[in-house]
């Protein structure tokens, strides 16, 4: 890879700095109050059924399988645990992907191959994005709430 990993235009949007920034919170926080980032279709903590939503929304991004397990559906935050490690896998593999295309497929056309990296980087990206939201209903789900922001 010729580009220089300190070089911001070089690395994929998923590992430009600040693409992503975490909210601030402080260690008490409110019911209904949610972080930029948090998942659509998942209801606030504190709201009736918002962990049913979670749950849900989890065992979405979760192998089938998972399903099966009744461990998962008793202990909600090993679940978000569970599909948190699974986005990271398909990031890392986003990652991977994009620093061995060049060299990987040197021997299809140039036009392909942009088009390679740049699914590369939207996917990649919108893994990013996936993994902040599970990451913030995993730590919903452990107690954490947070502050409005004025």
């Amino acid at each position: 890879m010729s580009e220089s990993r300190s070089d911001p235009a070089a690395r994929p949007a998923w590992e430009q700095p600040g693409r992503f920034e975490r909210a601030a919170a402080g260690r008490t926080g409110q019911d209904g109050v949610v972080p930029p980032g948090w998942p659509r279709g998942v209801r606030p903590p504190g709201a009736d059924d918002w962990e049913r939503t979670a749950v849900a929304w989890l065992y979405d991004l979760c192998p089938p399988g998972y399903r099966r397990h009744d461990v998962l559906r008793r202990h909600p935050a090993l679940l978000a645990r569970m599909a948190r490690q699974h986005v990271e896998a398909a990031l890392q593999a986003a990652r991977h992907g994009y620093g061995t295309a060049r060299a990987d497929l040197r021997d299809i056309d140039a036009h392909t191959l942009e088009a390679v990296m740049r699914m590369y980087e939207y996917e990649g990206s919108k893994t990013a994005a996936l993994e902040r939201e599970v990451r913030l209903v995993e730590e919903a789900l452990q107690g954490k709430r947070w502050n409005p922001r004025l």
